[in-house]
């Protein structure tokens, strides 16, 4: 199979044989026992595929515009990378639709909303989001895996499953991008625009899921009220998750950005050689490579 590099000399490797055990005993609350860290990812998580087979569609809208041979093999891989990812979470959300969550029902309707998004908005919008989404999570994945505080207390079968995730949103981040400009030909206030839109959007759609979640879990109105304070405090604190990430952030905003001008590729280095070592074992590869963050 042909394998291209990215502007940076990173492949993008489509890896389809990968399992972490996600029918074994993961408890209800893996990221430490705390309720609200576990659901946010969870939140995260029931998006995913709905949001990757989303991605797949905007890109495609451009494919047959795409004259560029290497570009065009990274499409391809993007969208293997993106299939795979959201074939794993759907058997996450799976024990997610046991616990009670209703899943099923949020599936649906953000695949109505996303639908009405396409008969609305112009193909370069739809584009322009997912360009936005995926520069988000990689810039997420940048920084989560590159700090030993951030997931020291999850269950190691979801740890590896963000890592996995996040190393290949790390090799495919600017394949939308790139199709974005040099084949759409989108502006930057399109850019600028959506990303904007984008970050108010994708929270807010989490938020409500993480209340649906747990208020499933029968926490009270008062204890619910408390979970939140801890959780918002958490992630947007002095030294909440987002705060490191800021930088990263508002960089997608300078007319002359390239998502391959910044993001530490020592986690992902780690997580490469650990996973080939460990002969694809993706767990195996997570605990070596988050066990070597500085």
């Amino acid at each position: 199979m042909k394998q291209t590099t990215t502007a940076s000399g990173y492949p993008i490797v489509p890896r389809t044989e990968v399992d972490f055990d996600l029918d074994g005993d993961i408890p209800r609350y893996w990221f430490g026992g705390d309720a609200f860290k576990s659901r946010f990812f969870d939140a995260m998580s029931t998006l995913f595929p709905e949001g990757e087979k989303f991605f797949i569609t905007c890109v495609r809208d451009y494919k047959d515009e795409i004259v560029d041979p290497e570009l065009q093999q990274q499409v391809k891989d993007f969208m293997r990378q993106e299939a795979q990812h959201g074939r794993v979470h759907k058997q996450f959300n799976d024990r997610l639709q046991a616990q009670g969550v209703r899943v099923d029902n949020i599936e649906a309707n953000t695949r109505k909303i996303l639908a009405r998004i396409r008969e609305l908005m112009p193909a370069s919008f739809t584009l322009a989001q997912t360009a936005a989404a995926e520069h988000l999570t990689s810039i997420m994945a940048h920084s989560f895996f590159d700090r030993p505080d951030v997931f020291a207390e999850a269950d190691p079968r979801i740890r590896a499953m963000y890592i996995w995730h996040g190393v290949e949103e790390i090799e495919h981040k600017a394949v939308a991008f790139d199709v974005l400009k040099n084949v759409a030909k989108a502006g930057y206030f399109t850019r600028a625009g959506v990303m904007l839109y984008t970050s108010v959007m994708f929270p807010l759609h989490v938020f409500l899921i993480l209340r649906h979640m747990l208020i499933v879990d029968g926490y009270s109105f008062r204890e619910r009220f408390g979970i939140w304070a801890r959780g918002l405090r958490w992630l947007y604190g002095w030294n909440g998750l987002f705060r490191p990430l800021m930088g990263h952030y508002l960089a997608y905003y300078k007319p002359g950005f390239h998502p391959w001008q910044d993001g530490g590729m020592g986690a992902y280095e780690r997580w490469r050689v650990a996973y080939a070592q460990n002969g694809g074992n993706a767990v195996a590869a997570g605990n070596e490579a988050y066990a070597g963050a500085a």
